[in-house]
């Protein structure tokens, strides 16, 4: 008689193992009736503000963009095409150097550029270097089955970390090369729980991950996830070429006239709340405010508190007493750091910090706020070299303020500079990737 002996251990394993996959089941399965649910009940979203309005009619231009890449396929039989995918407009910064670098060296391919988020699709939705760009399709399996097949992308980049599901099981049964870039992860993500299968196997349907740095890495491997490179952020190389090809603001210019400049970019109110009165405070210093968003009602109240001047309003005759310029237009900023003496980037005070690249490649001293930079690599760098300053309040940031005599500004611009370049790199190593495939 045959007899089968199992220990407990490998019962408790057999129990374990079972129990996972169930959960695993469980969470496609909540997730999957989520997005269904969301997608029936989209249209509502028009309701709840002008950006989730946006989204809705982004939405609902999908097929026409999809009609459009249908006839254009039956035109070009024989053209591939990649996708490229940003979540919003830091992301297509990110992604934007291997996007120009691929289509200059491949430019038979056609370019599919998606975006999320509004904030990214109003701003760059003419974006010349891309055949058609639209919103992302809702992460259902019928829509994105459509999309998949019709597209039928040969390479499909994601940047950073947009890690839908459906769209990512569907590009890999399609036979689409996926590749992510510039891509950080964290330990408290799901990809690393006991729990995490349904999203780890998200991860694995990637044929490569170009990852920013050694931590993300260390995390792959602690998943056995061996197809990676530990390449860099692309952001580097982006404002390299921005400062490469930097121009002067003609209005900007006779604004800052021979004054230290102190640039504000992506400002929320919770910046301000300390920069009023600093800017009060400093009045033989030229500010420039960016806000991150414009709304109109709050430009107003800053400009009125500060006794300021707007960009759209912007006219010679305001320059003998003009403190203070808010720019009330988009697309100006990264270009506005080349007049700064001093930096201040917005956002760290609440959601989180945005992009201090920018300023950081034109050598100048960069405050923030001191709530949300912690997960931001470049911060915690450029605070380790002394280029950057985390701010509490008004009184700290007038103490870091009065500390940069003209040795310290010499040393910043130095350090930070070297830094920038230092990080560099990134898109050569995903360019010589891709054209292995």
């Amino acid at each position: 008689m045959f007899h089968c002996q199992i220990s407990k251990v490998d019962f408790g394993k057999i129990l374990t193992t079972n129990f996972l996959k169930i959960i695993y089941t469980l969470i496609g399965f909540g997730y999957n009736l989520f997005i269904h649910l969301v997608n029936k009940v989209i249209g509502l979203a028009k309701f709840f503000g002008p950006k989730a309005k946006l989204f809705v009619e982004g939405q609902s231009q999908i097929p026409i963009i999809l009609d459009e890449i249908k006839t254009w396929r039956t035109q070009n039989p024989s053209i591939q095409i990649i996708w490229f995918h940003c979540a919003s407009l830091g992301e297509f910064e990110q992604g934007r150097p291997v996007l120009d670098a691929f289509k200059s060296q491949n430019p038979e391919f056609g370019v599919l550029l998606t975006f999320f988020s509004p904030s990214g699709f109003e701003i760059r939705k003419n974006y010349p270097l891309a055949d058609f760009i639209c919103y992302l399709p809702i992460d259902t399996k019928s829509n994105v089955k459509h999309f998949v097949e019709l597209v039928n992308p040969k390479i499909a980049v994601f940047v950073k970390y947009e890690f839908w599901p459906n769209i990512i099981k569907a590009l890999k049964s399609n036979g689409t090369k996926l590749i992510g870039i510039s891509v950080i992860l964290r330990e408290s993500q799901s990809f690393f729980k006991p729990w995490g299968g349904y999203f780890r196997e998200v991860l694995f349907s990637f044929d490569h991950l170009f990852v920013q740095n050694q931590t993300t890495a260390n995390l792959l491997e602690s998943i056995a996830y061996k197809n990676y490179t530990v390449a860099g952020d692309t952001r580097f190389d982006r404002v390299l070429d921005t400062l490469s090809k930097i121009q002067p603001i003609a209005n900007i210019t006779d604004f800052v006239a021979d004054k230290q400049v102190f640039v504000v970019g992506s400002a929320w109110a919770d910046d301000m709340q300390v920069l009023i009165p600093f800017a009060l405070g400093h009045p033989n210093i030229k500010f420039i405010i960016a806000p991150h968003e414009l709304h109109e009602t709050e430009i107003n109240t800053w400009s009125k508190e500060l006794n300021a001047i707007k960009y759209s309003d912007f006219n010679a005759e305001y320059l003998p007493d003009a403190q203070v310029l808010i720019i009330d237009s988009i697309g100006l900023l990264s270009s506005l750091y080349q007049y700064a003496h001093f930096a201040f980037v917005g956002g760290s005070f609440g959601k989180g910090l945005h992009n201090i690249l920018e300023a950081a490649v034109f050598g100048v001293p960069i405050f923030f706020g001191d709530k949300h930079y912690y997960k931001f690599e470049e911060a915690k760098d450029l605070i380790s070299r002394k280029v950057a300053f985390p701010i509490k309040d008004i009184n700290s940031l007038k103490e870091a303020f009065d500390s940069l005599d003209s040795k310290r500004l010499n040393e910043i611009i130095t350090a930070s500079k070297d830094y920038v370049k230092s990080q560099s790199g990134a898109t050569e190593t995903i360019i010589k990737f891709l054209a292995k495939i």
